[in-house]
């Protein structure tokens, strides 16, 4: 009797992310699922949506392929269907870790929060590198073996502080900065360079109690409301399109210390789903808004 090999599973098919935007007409949806048939492709899900102030439609699909496609293959054969509707489109494959660069300064809490999500993988990036203006932080990088890089920024040295910034995104493959409690104001030309990838975090009192201790300000007043504004960062200083917010009620009793450390706490989950949502391509810019597949 002649022993029989055992019969092989089915290798798992690849998975692939498009994200999509252009004018709104008919026969969009109908172009974008006939193409993935025609390739032998299959959605696994798709998201849609159609802004009637701008009249643009954006889609998210989440399809699979067979392992004989490749992502080259697919950005080739699509180009024209992007072309026929004019659309801005990406096409990533879904299992690719999105490489980041965090910015810090003294604050750490939005830093901490993401390296230790990076490490569990409750995030799909890889930190390529963290660049701060100052040490604090070089020892808590270390602990999780990144590269730290220390660039001081002074009004005389900010030009060379940002050139080299653009050096590490270069060098290090980066298709995302995060200012995680990064204190320093940007030019208008890195702005530019690095539009749609690079994210801040802020309190969400702006325009009120700008300057030091916003929390200590907010407190005087008496607020009710502490909050946060993840951000895509523009030239037009903490007015880039909103990505995500967070808000948390609190009463009278509470003191300025307890409103920081409750900022804080709110500051990391508005962050982070922020970098979550942008490194899963669910993000899409809509002029000075964004719409986001979540």
């Amino acid at each position: 009797m002649t022993e029989q090999s055992p019969v092989s599973a089915t290798a798992p098919a690849d998975q692939y992310l498009l994200t999509l935007s252009c004018p709104d007409k008919k026969g969009i949806v109908h172009a974008v699922s006939s193409y993935l048939f025609m390739t032998g492709c299959n959605i696994v899900d798709s998201q849609q949506f159609g802004d009637q102030d701008t009249g643009l439609f954006f889609m998210r699909v989440h399809f699979s392929a067979e392992s004989s496609v490749t992502v080259e293959k697919l950005r080739a054969s699509f180009a024209a269907v992007g072309d026929s509707f004019g659309m801005d489109w990406q096409l990533h494959p879904a299992e690719t870790k999105m490489r980041i660069v965090l910015m810090v300064s003294r604050f750490g809490h939005c830093l901490n929060d993401l390296l230790f999500r990076a490490r569990t993988g409750a995030l799909p990036v890889e930190i390529a590198a963290v660049v701060s203006n100052h040490t604090d932080f070089a020892e808590l990088v270390g602990s999780y073996n990144i590269p730290f890089h220390h660039i001081p920024v002074t009004r005389d040295t900010k030009a060379e502080a940002e050139a080299r910034l653009l050096e590490i995104v270069r060098e290090e493959n980066v298709e995302l900065v995060v200012l995680a409690r990064y204190m320093q104001v940007l030019s208008d030309d890195l702005c530019k360079q690095l539009s749609g990838r690079i994210i801040n975090i802020h309190h969400s009192f702006l325009p009120s109690f700008k300057g030091a201790k916003p929390y200590h300000q907010a407190h005087a007043r008496g607020v009710k409301l502490i909050g946060a504004t993840a951000h895509y960062v523009t030239a037009d200083l903490d007015e880039g399109p909103i990505i995500e917010q967070e808000v948390e009620r609190v009463g009278h009793g509470v003191t300025p210390d307890q409103l920081v450390a409750i900022g804080r706490d709110v500051e990391c989950q508005a962050l982070a789903r922020a970098v979550k949502w942008h490194a899963e391509h669910r993000i899409l810019l809509n002029g000075r808004r964004t719409v986001v597949f979540a």
